[in-house]
């Protein structure tokens, strides 16, 4: 089985140069920080969870989120899996009544979403972590001294540049 390392959302920014928001995953260390870029309505309903906002109707996340409670399923886990021509994949670990596992393929921010609604561990394939470009700049000391410093200074400041 591949190693997994368990990061947290740290926030929510958009990218200035392509206007697409980007959701920025860190370890609990600090070191290593995978941002992955989602679309604007993905993003929105990780925001509104982020920031405890309830929707005056369910949203799609807590529909899937109501449907597991009612046939009582946990989310046991997510884990960003694979990264394949540049797109993230995901796996969903749902724990049935009885113990019963099922993995099921989901993209990243809807596991994402997921995740903070039901409370559960994120996990990042190590082997994802050192083929992004992105996350590997920030540990390459030959990486570009702005990339690299942008990864690892990010703050709070930076993570909630995003608005709903």
């Amino acid at each position: 089985m591949a190693a997994e390392i368990e990061m947290k959302i740290r926030g929510l920014m958009l990218d200035s140069s392509t206007n697409t928001p980007i959701v920025i995953l860190k370890d609990a260390e600090g070191k290593r920080v995978l941002p992955i870029w989602v679309g604007m309505y993905e993003a929105n309903a990780i925001a509104l969870e982020i920031e405890k906002i309830s929707a005056p109707r369910p949203m799609t996340h807590d529909l899937v989120r109501n449907l597991f409670l009612g046939m009582d399923c946990r989310l046991r886990k997510v884990v960003v899996n694979e990264l394949k021509d540049d797109t993230f994949y995901a796996l969903v670990w749902l724990e049935r009544q009885g113990g019963e596992l099922m993995v099921l393929d989901a993209r990243p921010s809807d596991a994402l979403a997921l995740a903070l609604r039901m409370d559960c561990p994120i996990f990042v394939a190590d082997e994802v972590l050192r083929s992004s470009k992105v996350a590997a700049a920030a540990a390459d000391p030959g990486a570009s001294a702005e990339l690299r410093r942008w990864l690892e200074n990010l703050g709070e400041e930076d993570t909630g540049r995003y608005k709903m």
